[in-house]
């Protein structure tokens, strides 16, 4: 909904915003390749201009929904322009596959897909007209990014709440867990953690209300509240000792959903470097050049 929403067409809209608002129909994004993660800006995936439309050739990789979705928003390189360009597909598109990636140990809820394209054609009024470049997709990701920023808090609230009551219910040495000084540090920096993620994702919010929120102001919040969570759930597991390895808690699982958000809309490290950018100037995703060796 969101790259519709923002770089579709009147046109395209009016046809999928309703459908998709109301969950009759479901979308998913393809951006992630095999070979491109990080590097997405990479992608080899191409779209081929053809009479009356657009023929897209490649393969995607970690997208949710894509089993099942009835459009995908997918980016392709545009052979003519080398430029990265957005397409409405439709599921039923002749040439396209989805098949299910097994064996995930986070969110095994999402059914993440491998999509292949072969000769997948899409029609001209199915191109989003306002991704011409890599910087126009940034811009989708961007907002997302303060969406995923607020996952890692609720995780987070549902563990300290956990650990909460299992510490003032379960007893060792005559006592309650919560009477013991070291659980009430760890309980009480858990919360601490909460407090500041949430100020975090409601600072966001405000800024992209008054249209002030930046890329880098962006990444800064889903890194720094996936890195909070991971710490809180990490303590929180702590608390419930060999309970905290069992899915029957709900905390091993929270610490296993963690993993992938904490990874997608842009890795910790990636959007450090995306903040970085933005305050130093001088971007830093590729390596320095070799230089000569010295002979010392």
């Amino acid at each position: 909904m969101l790259t519709i929403g923002l770089l579709g067409s009147e046109m395209q809209r009016q046809k999928y915003l309703p459908s998709l608002a109301d969950l009759s129909s479901i979308s998913c994004w393809g951006l992630t390749e095999p070979d491109y993660g990080s590097d997405a800006s990479a992608l080899r995936t191409t779209a081929t201009k053809v009479e009356g439309g657009w023929i897209l050739e490649g393969q995607k990789r970690w997208i949710g929904n894509s089993t099942f979705a009835d459009v995908l928003v997918i980016f392709a390189r545009n052979t003519a322009t080398n430029q990265i360009n957005g397409f409405i597909v439709q599921k039923d598109a002749p040439g396209l596959q989805s098949t299910k990636i097994e064996n995930k140990i986070g969110l095994r809820m999402v059914q993440n897909g491998d999509i292949l394209f072969k000769k997948v054609f899409v029609p001209d009024e199915d191109r989003l007209p306002g991704v011409n470049s890599f910087k126009d997709t940034s811009k989708v990701l961007a907002v997302s990014r303060v969406m995923v920023a607020w996952m890692p808090i609720g995780i987070a609230m549902g563990v300290y709440d956990m650990c909460h009551r299992y510490l003032k219910e379960r007893k060792q040495f005559g006592a309650p867990l919560a009477a013991f000084q070291l659980n009430q540090q760890k309980l009480v920096q858990m919360l601490g953690n909460i407090q500041a993620m949430l100020l975090v994702g409601w600072r966001l919010c405000k800024l992209y209300e008054s249209g002030k929120m930046t890329p880098g102001q962006a990444s800064l919040g889903k890194s720094w509240n996936t890195l909070r969570a991971r710490e809180t759930v990490s303590l929180g597991r702590e608390l419930l000792g060999g309970n905290g390895i069992l899915a029957d808690f709900l905390v091993a699982k929270a610490f296993c959903d963690l993993e992938p958000i904490y990874t997608f809309e842009g890795t910790y490290d990636i959007n450090t470097l995306v903040t970085g950018r933005e305050i130093t100037g001088l971007p830093s995703f590729k390596p320095a050049p070799l230089r000569p060796q010295s002979r010392l």
